[in-house]
């Protein structure tokens, strides 16, 4: 145990600008951090925000015996740290929580750039890029997002419907059986759970594939398996409704909808991933 605490005495000795500088960010934003949390409470879709900042600091602290020191600072994280700062200003004044919350990440980044310099930062980039991760998608772009997924949602689903024997007229956002009407909701849009599984799809990757296209191969591929995943779980409502009883459409198969979304996406991205891994297993 003394072991421990005198590593890290050694540590916070030898380091303790960096930490004195982020201590003071950390303070001078606390009103962003604490708004930025009562989203993640408020919001089901960003509860996983409060695992974010305690993975990226396991996957610094992962590779922190690659790190190598004294290191040449690098100048663009003094930029990164001037256009993070700017940004706060400019988002504080809008009252624009994204741009502040972006800009927060960046100033931490940048800081974290300057005094590890470009080595250092190449090994450990990723935990800084995952906190990406616990801010909420910008009102704008979810909202502009939102419909046209709806439709696509509700267009793929009828066609199905149709390709397995199962009677229905869209009109819409709008899907009518025989003695069901499903609506495609905004809930139902599959972007809910998107931001949770792209952060997923991201972690995965950086943690089972090696080289550089691969895990971004995986990460973009994490937004068409979400839309599948909700397609399938719309599919499945449809056909209980049809096949079972309206009764079970609603109670039974709609209180585990956004579950079924959740494991079905988790599962495609695991089998994706393998999939992705195997040139890697014949070499």
């Amino acid at each position: 145990m003394n072991s421990i605490m005198g590593n890290v005495y050694s540590h916070l000795k030898n380091h303790k600008f960096p930490y004195i500088i982020l201590l003071l960010i950390v303070l001078f934003n606390i009103p962003v951090l604490i708004d930025l949390v009562r989203d993640w409470i408020r919001d089901d879709n960003y509860s996983h925000g409060f695992l974010i900042i305690p993975i990226s600091v396991f996957l610094f602290y992962r590779k922190r015996k690659e790190l190598t020191f004294p290191a040449v600072s690098s100048n663009w994280g003094i930029a990164l740290f001037v256009i993070g700062a700017i940004g706060m200003i400019f988002g504080a004044a809008a009252s624009e929580y994204f741009t502040t919350r972006f800009s927060l990440v960046l100033i931490i980044t940048g800081l974290s750039l300057y005094y590890l310099g470009k080595t250092n930062f190449r090994k450990v980039w990723f935990s800084f890029f995952f906190l990406l991760f616990m801010i909420p998608i910008p009102a704008v772009i979810y909202y502009s997002a939102t419909l046209p997924m709806q439709l696509f949602a509700s267009k793929v689903t009828d066609n199905l419907l149709h390709l397995i024997g199962v009677p229905s007229v869209r009109q819409g956002n709008i899907i009518y059986l025989t003695e069901y009407t499903l609506e495609v909701a905004e809930a139902c849009s599959g972007l809910r759970s998107l931001s949770t599984l792209m952060a997923l799809g991201a972690l995965y990757g950086n943690l089972t594939l090696t080289g550089k296209i691969r895990p971004i191969i995986l990460f973009f591929s994490t937004i068409p398996i979400a839309i599948i995943a909700n397609i399938i779980r719309l599919l499945f409502t449809a056909i209980g409704a049809y096949a079972v009883s309206t009764k079970l459409a609603e109670d039974f198969l709609h209180g585990l909808s956004g579950m079924m979304v959740f494991i079905s996406a988790l599962i495609i991205i695991i089998i994706f991933g393998a999939f992705l891994k195997l040139p890697e297993k014949r070499s």
